[in-house]
């Protein structure tokens, strides 16, 4: 079998920012990742459980290069220390099980944190491409290159266009879900080629370092969900993720994630000094007129020139929704735009991506959840937990 990774690089930048952070801070926690197919595939995905397992096994012989940590370590906010864990580590195929019931594939990642958070965006890069290797690939990358030439071209129409204060910048957020690595690659080099004015990086460690693009990431919602299980009061979770967060990275890395339990139960939590400290915030859930909404009013309420910060949109974006974003907030606060599926697994009308998702369910033997303020997006199978979660942070079930 074509391996799917070949590089450990080819994962997200956050992945390498929230494990540097919880290594250094909590390096003792256990956590449990579970995967999940929020949609109905094509065919059982229970039917790729042996290339999963091969893939695996391939994914748990790789190590980083001397030039793949070379890179890393030049990225000033990763510590050389974190760089010299890395010149060491390896997956270990023990802490990764994968089996299926039914149609069902079930995978589950188990084990020391800092040595199984990794395995998630591998693992839906695997899936998603053993799975699409079985579709009708020419015709595919046919629809493909179609529908990447007219976002293309949209794009270039923006410099025909009356500019807003602050530009369009895009964002390639796609590996998770990505039709195949090859596929990003082309994706990922067409809009940097064609589109430089406006297309400012990708979350893709291996492709930025390759193209000569802007690694692009922070956190994501397992970091901040880790804090729910790690000695602190459940109520002060939030505020504890984020001032570690700050005392790692001083500075850098300064996009705050808002919807573990909710926009209103995250802006109760970023005061003045968190709101100063943060460069700005990401949307991943919920109406992303009214988060904005609700962002900038937060901001002038505290004072602070929304001129000087940035709202970054990540949910389920495509080119068309993004320019709708920008028309609506460009004149207001910086912006920026991660879009994935719609970028590197557009491939047709017949084409279904999967809507699979790697997410910590456990962390030091108890639940943990995020509170979404998408209905459905929230993961837990302990709904005795996340009761008290909404009684803890007032959030009312959708």
């Amino acid at each position: 079998m074509t391996p799917v990774i070949t590089s450990l690089l080819d994962t997200d930048l956050y992945k390498f920012t929230m494990w540097q952070a919880l290594l250094h801070r909590h390096p003792q926690t256990q956590s449990e990742y579970r995967f999940v197919c929020r949609n109905t595939p094509a065919y059982p995905l229970a039917e790729l459980l042996p290339e999963v397992n091969a893939a695996l096994d391939h994914l748990c012989s790789l190590r980083f290069t001397p030039d793949e940590l070379a890179y890393v370590g030049s990225l000033r906010y990763i510590k050389s220390d974190f760089v010299d864990f890395l010149r060491i580590f390896q997956f270990q195929r023990s802490f990764i099980r994968a089996w299926a019931e039914g149609g069902q594939l079930h995978i589950v990642a188990q084990g020391p944190q800092v040595h199984v958070m990794g395995f998630e965006i591998f693992v839906l890069a695997i899936v998603n491409e053993l799975y699409f290797r079985r579709v009708d690939a020419p015709a595919a990358l046919a629809h493909g290159r179609e529908r990447l030439a007219a976002k293309v071209q949209q794009l270039q129409a923006l410099g025909r266009q009356a500019t807003l204060r602050h530009p369009f910048e895009l964002f390639d957020f796609g590996l998770r879900r990505r039709y195949s690595g090859a596929w990003q690659r082309e994706v990922v080099q067409t809009f940097a080629r064609e589109a430089p004015e406006w297309f400012k990086g990708t979350s893709n460690v291996l492709l930025a370092r390759d193209l000569g693009l802007v690694p692009i990431g922070t956190m994501a919602h397992e970091y901040l969900q880790s804090y729910q299980a790690l000695g602190v009061r459940l109520r002060d979770f939030q505020k504890a993720a984020l001032e570690d967060w700050v005392q790692e990275y001083r500075g850098d890395l300064g996009i705050a994630l808002t919807d573990t339990v909710g926009m209103d139960a995250f802006l109760a939590d970023f005061d003045l000094y968190f709101a100063k400290l943060f460069d700005g915030l990401r949307h991943d859930s919920g109406d992303p007129v009214a988060w904005g909404e609700k962002a900038l009013a937060h901001y002038a309420k505290l004072r602070i020139d929304a001129h000087t910060k940035r709202l970054v949109f990540s949910d389920g974006l495509n080119l068309d929704r993004a320019l709708m974003l920008y028309r609506h907030f460009g004149d207001r606060t910086q912006l920026g735009f991660g879009i994935g599926t719609h970028l590197t697994n557009d491939m047709g009308a017949h084409h279904t991506p999967l809507n699979i998702v790697m997410k910590l369910v456990r962390a030091n033997g108890q639940p943990v959840a995020k509170l979404s303020d998408t209905p459905g997006k929230t993961l837990c199978d302990d709904e005795t937990y996340l009761a008290y979660l909404r009684q803890v942070f007032q959030v009312k079930e959708t």
